[in-house]
C-alpha cells in the first residue's frame, strides 16, 4: 500500500511537471522571450560581418575574436545576454509562477487535491529552473549556428593560450551555458517568492527584475566589497574558467553553493508565505 501510494505520489507529481512544462513552452509570451534571446546573437554576428574586424578592443568580452572563429559569437552573446536580457526573461517566468495563477482565478484549482501547495510550489519553480537552462542554451546555440555560418570554425585558442578542437570548444560552450543557467536558479526563487506575495504578476516580474539590476550595481562599488560574496550575482561571470586549460572548478563550486543558499532561503519563504496565504482566486 504505502509503495503503490508513493509509486502514484510519483507519478502524480511527474505528470504534473510535463503539463506545466507543456504549457510554459506553449505559451506565446515564452516563445517571444525565446526569439528576443535568439536575436542577441543573430545582431552581433550580422553586426560584425557587415563592419568587419572589431579588433579595437572595446565592445564585449571575446568580440575581437569572432572574425577569427565564429564560435566566439556564443560567448560573446552569451556575456552581453546574462547582465540584462537573461535575468530580465527569468524575472518574467518566474514572477508569473504563482501570481500568474491568481491573476487569471486558476489558482484554486490547481491546489484542488491531490496537488497541494507545497507540491505545487516546487513544480512551479522546476518549470522556472527548467526555463533558465533553455534559456541560455537558446543564447549559445543560436550564437554557434550564426557563428559556423558567417564566419570561419577552426580550434578554439583559450584563454590560457592552448588551443582545443572544434567538438572540444563546443563542449565547454555548452558547460558555459550550463554555468549561467545554474547562476539564474537563486534569482528563480526570488521570483518565485515575490510571485506568492501578490496576485499582480506584473508586480512580481518587475521587483524580480529590478533586485537583479539592483545586486549588480551593489557588485560594482568597491565600498560594498564586504558584501560581494552573499550577492547571488557575485558568480555570474565565473563561466569564463571554462575557456581556461586546465579547467578551474572553484567558481563553479562556489557558484552552485551561492544559489543553492538562495533557493532554500527564498524557497523556505515562498513555502511560508503560500502556506499561509488565503487563496481567493
Amino acid at each position: 500500500m504505502a509503495g503503490g501510494s508513493g509509486s502514484g505520489g510519483v507519478a502524480a507529481s511527474a505528470a504534473l511537471v510535463g503539463s506545466e512544462l507543456a504549457t510554459l513552452f506553449r505559451r506565446r509570451r515564452t516563445a517571444a522571450l525565446a526569439a528576443a534571446l535568439a536575436l542577441i546573437p543573430i545582431l552581433i554576428g550580422v553586426a560584425i560581418r557587415l563592419a568587419g574586424d572589431g579588433g579595437s578592443g572595446r565592445g564585449p568580452a571575446f568580440l575581437d575574436q569572432i572574425t577569427n572563429n565564429g564560435l566566439f559569437v556564443g560567448v560573446t552573446a552569451i556575456t552581453v545576454a546574462t547582465p540584462l536580457f537573461l535575468p530580465l526573461t527569468i524575472a518574467v517566468v518566474a514572477g508569473d509562477t504563482i501570481a500568474g495563477e491568481a491573476s487569471h482565478g486558476t489558482l484554486r484549482y490547481l491546489l484542488i487535491a491531490p496537488a497541494g501547495r507545497v507540491r505545487l510550489l516546487l513544480v512551479k519553480y522546476l518549470s522556472a529552473a527548467v526555463f533558465c537552462l533553455a534559456a541560455a542554451i537558446t543564447v549559445v546555440v543560436v550564437g554557434t549556428l550564426v557563428g559556423w555560418a558567417l564566419f570561419p570554425i577552426g580550434p578554439v585558442t583559450l584563454l590560457s593560450g592552448v588551443t582545443v578542437g572544434v567538438g572540444e570548444g563546443l563542449l565547454r560552450l555548452l558547460g558555459i551555458a550550463a554555468y549561467v543557467a545554474v547562476s539564474m536558479l537563486g534569482l528563480s526563487a526570488i521570483g518565485l517568492f515575490f510571485s506568492t506575495l501578490t496576485t499582480v504578476p506584473v508586480g512580481a516580474m518587475a521587483a524580480t527584475a529590478i533586485l537583479a539590476v539592483t545586486a549588480q550595481i551593489v557588485g560594482a562599488l568597491p565600498q560594498l566589497e564586504w558584501l560581494h560574496p552573499w550577492l547571488f550575482t557575485n558568480h555570474w561571470f565565473g563561466f569564463a574558467d571554462l575557456l581556461r586549460a586546465p579547467i578551474s572548478w572553484d567558481s563553479f563550486a562556489d557558484n552552485a553553493l551561492l544559489q543553492a543558499g538562495y533557493i532554500v532561503v527564498f524557497g523556505a519563504l515562498a513555502c511560508a508565505r503560500f502556506l499561509s496565504k488565503d487563496i481567493l482566486s
